[in-house]
């Protein structure tokens, strides 16, 4: 990578249907200056997640991702040079970088990291997707030891984590997955009391029978017919933490929501609750603390799959969105 040449990642169109290759392109720029109060930035690791293609459906949490512009996306950076008081060259920082080799960014939108080796757990295991799996379960979930936790997409960055901290509290935990080494590896490597493939098509079948006495607490990151699945096993008084959608950021939905709703959700008196991790990052230092304390003990096991190359970011997310990944995506740039 050149010093004085910038790579970027440009979504040049936004999607109506599946996300493919075409709908992004590279071009080469200069090396922008940072104003004052902005730290100039070199991107290491790019971070990928199924959020990227919702953002370009429209406003979420965040803005929309238009055409034409590079995408975005958060990733851990190394400042080269700062404009801002509390950053120096050489720290590592967490910030929304987008897409491309160097960003000026406002100091006040960067996180400073701690210096880690192996640096990839910041974006993984200590960074938005242990912390999501982490207070999502936790804080929106409310787990009792003996319980049932069932995690979908649960062998992505942050289901992999959320069933292995309710095994950690003492639950009993199912994973559902697409495809049957999936389910193994949750099974045999991460300690998964059960695993559903959801590819089989008969979901509900499995879900009861790995879940007799039903579900207390259901981590919901798919949405659709997996969320009406569970809907109908939930116990009275469970509770549903909605992480996310995947089912519906790409290509064409589900002809229809979950049924059930609200009926089920009043009969059986469900708490169900979305949550954005950044409304719990006032209380990121003692969730910090249980994680390494986890990952240093080999309660927690940390699964990433870091693809190298700038160039390869958008078949990378394609991939992710299809379900290549086991635990946490990433491009090391």
């Amino acid at each position: 990578m050149s010093d004085t040449i910038n790579r970027q990642i440009l979504l040049v169109e936004k999607p109506s249907g599946k996300l493919g290759p075409e709908h992004f392109k590279m071009v080469k720029g200069a090396v922008p200056e940072p104003k004052d109060g902005e730290a100039l930035v070199r991107t290491r690791y790019i971070s990928l997640d199924a959020a990227n293609r919702a953002w370009m459906h429209g406003a979420t949490y965040r803005a929309a991702v238009e055409a034409n512009t590079v995408m975005a996306g958060g990733s851990i950076a190394e400042v080269v040079s700062s404009k801002a008081p509390r950053l120096t060259a050489g720290d590592i920082v967490f910030g929304d970088t987008g897409w491309q080799d160097y960003a000026a960014v406002p100091a006040k939108h960067l996180t400073k990291m701690p210096d880690m080796e192996p640096m990839t757990h910041l974006l993984s295991v200590y960074g938005i997707a242990g912390l999501t799996a982490y207070f999502g379960l936790l804080h929106v979930g409310n787990p009792k030891a003996g319980e049932t936790v069932v995690v979908s997409a649960a062998a992505g960055s942050v289901g992999s984590i959320v069933g292995q901290i309710a095994k950690i509290k003492g639950c009993n935990v199912i994973g559902i997955a697409g495809g049957k080494d999936k389910c193994h590896w949750l099974t045999s490597e991460l300690g998964f009391d059960a695993a559903v493939d959801y590819k089989d098509g008969a979901t509900f079948k499995a879900l009861r029978a790995a879940a007799p006495k039903g579900i207390d607490v259901y981590f919901d990151n798919v949405g659709g017919d997996i969320l009406e699945a569970c809907l109908s096993l939930m116990n009275n008084r469970g509770r549903i933490a909605c992480c996310g959608a995947i089912s519906q950021y790409d290509g064409v939905p589900s002809a229809h929501g979950p049924r059930g709703v609200p009926g089920l959700i009043v009969v059986k008196r469900l708490i169900m609750q979305g949550f954005i991790v950044m409304d719990y990052m006032d209380q990121s230092a003692a969730a910090l603390a249980d994680l390494q304390s986890w990952v240093a003990s080999g309660k927690l096991k940390v699964q990433e799959d870091v693809i190298d190359g700038i160039e390869n970011t958008p078949k990378a997310l394609i991939g992710l969105l299809a379900g290549e990944n086991r635990g946490k995506r990433m491009v090391k740039v």
